[in-house]
């Protein structure tokens, strides 16, 4: 068993995504995926769903809009949204500042995401 100990981006795996986004893997395994995440202003991830995973986004920062299924959702600091399975999605930074997120999946989506078209 692993010792519990604190996380954070300073000590957690990063990566890029997209156009200049940021992501901070705090938690990884087999059952459950936390991520923080940063997008510049004007930035927005391709259109997809996942077949098995269920997804939570919650605003540490500024204001998104999640696009799920066609509907328009702003979710501003200290709200978030929950993504079932096979709901088509994307977030979008559509301000003039940077946002931050954690996006929480159980299952981990990143081997689930299934590309659904262009992005918008």
């Amino acid at each position: 068993m692993n010792p519990v100990k604190p996380v954070s981006r300073k000590t957690a795996e990063h990566y890029n995504w997209g156009a200049q986004c940021d992501g901070w893997h705090l938690v990884k395994d087999a059952k459950l995926s936390v991520i923080e995440e940063q997008m510049p202003p004007g930035t927005f991830e391709m259109l997809h769903h996942h077949g098995q995973a269920q997804q939570f986004f919650y605003m540490l920062s500024g204001e998104a809009v999640m696009e799920a299924n066609g509907q328009l959702i702003r979710i501003s600091t200290g709200e978030g949204v929950r993504i079932p399975p096979g709901v088509r999605h994307q977030i979008k930074n559509a301000t003039n500042q940077p946002i931050r997120f954690l996006a929480i999946s159980e299952p981990p989506s990143h081997a689930d995401r299934i590309e659904d078209g262009a992005q918008k």
